[in-house]
This record gives structure tokens, sequence and C-alpha cells, in this order.
């Protein structure tokens, strides 16, 4: 019985090795591709200046102030500072991206209201906003930063933003956890 199971084998082998003429291995670069998945940003209105949100309009005259620098954050009162130290980390994954590039403060304005609602409406957790670095402002400064996190506390919804990780746009960027009403 082991020399019929052998010749079997052999068989095996020998249509194996002709199934496997001509083929060559690939060549192994040793590197693991990851792919992010990239999140669609939701597509600006033809004409920003259109109705007004749920909101109402949002006030640049809010005195407010926001911890600035490399830890530039804001937490809702009664959260849990756990709950930044997660969206800090990428706990959550960005389910919505705004780009307010090149954009006045007017349209920026808009544009934050009619995003943050279509995401509320939604049901996003945690968006991006990328407000960008200012390098080209005149004083290489971001102009609509500490505008734009003015603008996110005066929304009830938001719970906690907080400078976006380098991968996610860094400095010129902000990760926002919003409330999901059930």
């Amino acid at each position: 019985m082991s020399n019929n199971s052998s010749s079997n084998e052999d068989s095996e082998l020998a249509l194996f090795h002709a199934a496997m003429q001509g083929v060559e291995p690939l060549t192994a670069n040793n590197k693991a591709i990851i792919c992010k998945p990239k999140v669609p940003p939701i597509p600006r209105r033809g004409n920003i200046f259109l109705e007004e949100t749920e909101h109402g309009t949002l006030s640049d005259h809010i005195a407010i102030t926001i911890e600035q620098g490399d830890d530039w954050s804001f937490i809702r009162p009664g959260m849990s500072h756990q709950t930044l130290r997660r969206l800090r980390r990428g706990h959550w994954k960005i389910q919505g991206n705004l780009d307010l590039h090149g954009l006045t403060r007017d349209q920026a304005r808009q544009e934050l209201s009619v995003f943050l609602a279509v995401c509320i409406q939604n049901k996003f957790r945690c968006v991006r906003i990328i407000h960008g670095k200012g390098l080209g402002s005149k004083n290489r400064e971001p102009v609509l930063k500490t505008r734009i996190g003015n603008w996110l506390m005066q929304f009830n919804e938001v719970l906690a933003f907080c400078q976006a990780k380098p991968e996610d746009g860094g400095s010129g960027a902000v990760l926002v956890l919003l409330k999901i009403n059930m």
C-alpha cells in the first residue's frame, strides 16, 4: 500500500511541476502595502450664501479662549478628559471632511454651518475640518484656526475638538467629536 501511495504522490508532484513550468516567482520587496481608506468630502453647495442653518448665525465676537499651541483643544464642560484623549489618539474613524482652504471668513462660517448640519443629520461621530496652516497668509499665520474653534464651541452638538494628528493634517486641521442624537 505504501508503494501505491508513493506513486500517487510522485504523479501529483509531476502534475504540479508540469503545471508550474515557465512560472517565475515574484520578487519579494519585504514591504507591506497598507491602504488607508479615503473619506469622501461632502461637496460644497453651488451658492454658499443660501438660507441660514438651523443653528443661526455664528458669532465672531464671543470672548472664549481656546488653548493654543501644540495642544489646541476644547472639551465641553461635563465631558470626561478621557474623551479628548481618545479623540487625539484616533479612537473614532473620521467620517467626513471639510476643506476651507482659500475661503473668506464669511464663506468659511457658512460652509462650516452647512457641513455640521449635514454631519449631524447623517449621525457622523467624528469629522475633520481643514483650515490650513496659514502659509499663504500675509503674516504666515492660520487665519481661520481660532475663528473655527470659536464657531465650533457655539454648536451644542460639538462635544470636543483637537488638533489633528500629523497624518490627518496636523496643525492645519482639527478633529471634531459630535454628539449623536438618537
